[in-house]
């Protein structure tokens, strides 16, 4: 039987996971000698290459010595915690990363309270200790409040501590030990991380975790076996996570070795494998002994909080630059979508628009950036947040916000907050100068805040969140307080007209811009909407003046990219998405309907 060891790589936002694995991967001597292998291999999606973030969970497998580690790398943005709940029901220990100078953050704590749930035990890696502000033993102490605030148990409680810089490649046990390499993470890996439990004599019981696709075996679902063998060509029955099953053959067996695949013809209780064969394979299903099936429980993944409406674009420029128009192939790559990722909902609206729900403002605008990289055009409308109701009261989702900013720009971080319903429960001063202020905040109250806390903070202010819980619903919270500067005309931008109009406010177009009745093409320096003429040229006469040939001096527009226009419009704008453009429009493009609706909204109230 193999010596295997299955563990979940976990930790906040940029605290260094994906470096972290490129560094075992090498100095097990998983790649060949001539392999030559990219920085951060493990982030091989577009996206993730051009933010430096981990946004699918992948696994990889080592070999050292007698072993065989199977490693799962997970995202570390609250929004996809779903990847992350999903990943730990796989393995039986976790490598918690802290950044040493950052220490605990939102997404370390809640990770970290799923695994203590699920009852692993974390083997704490301390990790950039060769920053200038890293305070390791103040982060060591941190790490071991939260455990005792998470109800661990005593066995948790006993976790091994390493203190690391992966950037550098190596990983000692205390802080004047010699840097030298990663054995020592090896070490604590194979000494404190339990073997996988089950038999490879029982009866045979995987579950699936993720769902990847080839165009010619079809789907494959990335398992982990709990119990038996699976062999290649056998028989077994594959039972649904609502209840049906379906007896298949396995066509394909994949193993994993570093970041290659390799086919194998059986694999046994404790590893984690690819099987293809299985049609209609989701996240969640078992796959069972076809004689004596003992289905695993079906995953359970925290219900969204965030939700929004998208829709087919029916502007004056719809289906110009666009490969993808059609509500029909909006709703099929969104099904597409919910099969493998299991944190989202989707819901036919009728009326060629959709319902997506998910657990933030990335998660969501991730899938409309690969959506647009791939040729559809659609709109969004503003994201909400999902309410529900227990006892007849109104519930609405709460985030743990925790902000860094430099001292003198706490006042106006803390007032800005209070506005939007925000509860300070800690103020703690850092030792590198900045404040850090933590919040109870309605998940309302983040929509479209962080442009305005960047500006306020001069881009120096990092702010952080993950969901905490359902809590009655908080009143009315302050939105943008500035309007929109909005096109009366269909045609190109001209440079005169938008010099003329720089001084009501700040631009979002540029001459020789396609512009509709009805766009947003600035916003405006007051409250309240502005209708403008950005198509009106310069008047020629025969007449000379002094001043005629002035040059005309233009403000770089602002460059309006998806989650910027996703922060920033209200209910009664939209925003449309292209492959090459990123617009934003009023729901109604006719300027009688928004004043009547202006109105009877201020009568109303």
């Amino acid at each position: 039987m193999q010596k295997i060891k299955n563990i979940a790589v976990i930790a906040h936002v940029d605290h260094g996971k994906t470096t972290l694995v490129d560094q075992l991967l090498q100095q097990s001597g998983t790649y060949e000698a001539h392999q030559e292998v990219q920085e951060r291999a493990m982030d091989s999606n577009e996206i993730e290459m051009e933010r430096g973030i981990t946004i699918l969970s992948k696994n990889t497998a080592i070999t050292y010595g007698d072993h065989k580690i199977n490693i799962i790398d997970t995202p570390g943005h609250a929004d996809f915690g779903g990847e992350v709940e999903r990943v730990l029901k796989m393995v039986d220990g976790v490598l918690l990363l802290v950044d040493a100078q950052e220490g605990v953050m939102p997404q370390t704590k809640f990770v970290l309270k799923k695994a203590i749930g699920f009852g692993l035990i974390p083997v704490v890696v301390i990790n950039k200790i060769d920053k200038d502000g890293s305070d390791p033993d103040r982060v060591m102490d941190e790490v071991f409040d939260l455990l005792v605030a998470l109800d661990a148990n005593e066995d948790q409680l006993e976790f091994p501590v390493l203190y690391a810089a992966a950037r550098d490649g190596y990983a000692k046990h205390e802080m004047e030990d010699e840097n030298k390499d990663m054995t020592p993470l090896f070490d604590a890996i194979i000494e404190h991380v339990p073997y996988p439990k089950g038999s490879p004599d029982n009866d045979t019981q995987a579950q699936v975790f993720t769902l990847d696709s080839d165009n010619f075996v079809g789907r494959i679902g990335i398992t982990r076996i709990f119990n038996g063998k699976v062999k290649k060509g056998d028989e077994y029955l594959l039972v649904k996570s609502c209840g049906s099953k379906s007896k298949s053959r396995i066509s394909k067996l994949i193993g994993f070795k570093g970041l290659e695949r390799i086919e194998i013809q059986e694999a046994e209780a404790g590893d984690i494998v690819a099987i293809a064969g299985f049609n209609d394979i989701d996240v969640g299903d078992s796959i069972c002994d076809k004689t004596n099936p003992v289905a695993l429980d079906p995953m359970h993944v925290e219900e969204p909080t965030l939700s929004v409406i998208m829709s087919v674009n029916n502007g004056p420029l719809a289906g110009q630059e666009g490969k993808h128009v059609t509500s029909n192939k909006i709703k099929e790559r969104l099904e597409k979508e919910m099969e493998t990722n299991i944190a989202m909902r989707m819901e036919p609206m009728g009326d060629a628009s959709f319902k997506v729900s998910g657990r933030g403002e990335l998660q969501i605008g991730i899938l409309a950036e690969n959506m647009r990289r791939e040729g559809f055009e659609f709109m969004l409308a503003r994201p909400e947040v999902v309410t529900k109701e227990e006892n007849g009261v109104k519930m609405e989702p709460f985030e743990h916000l925790v902000v860094d900013v430099p001292e003198e720009f706490q006042g106006v971080a803390i007032e800005k907050l209070g506005k939007r319903k925000a509860n300070m429960t800690q103020l703690t001063p850092m030792p590198d100068g900045t404040v850090r202020l933590e919040f109870e905040i309605p998940a309302r109250g983040l929509i479209g805040f962080r442009n305005e806390f960047l500006t306020d903070t001069k881009g120096e202010g990092i702010m952080n969140h993950s969901y905490l819980e359902y809590r009655a619903y908080s009143g009315k919270v302050e939105s943008r307080t500035p309007g929109a500067l909005v096109s009366m005309d269909n045609g190109e931008a001209v440079a005169f007209s938008i010099f003329n109009l720089q001084a009501r406010g700040i631009m979002f177009i540029s001459p020789q811009d396609k512009v509709y009745s009805g766009m947003v093409i600035g916003e405006s320096a007051r409250p309240g909407d502005l209708d403008v003429n950005p198509l009106k040229g310069k008047a020629l006469t025969n007449m000379r003046t002094s001043g005629a040939d002035d040059a005309i001096k233009l403000v770089v527009p602002r460059k309006i990219t998806l989650e910027s226009a996703m922060e920033w419009i209200e209910d009664d704008e939209l925003i449309e998405i292209t492959p090459i453009s990123v617009r934003i429009r009023k729901k109604s493009l006719d300027p009688v309907v928004r004043k009547r609706l202006a109105r009877d909204k201020k009568n109303s109230k």
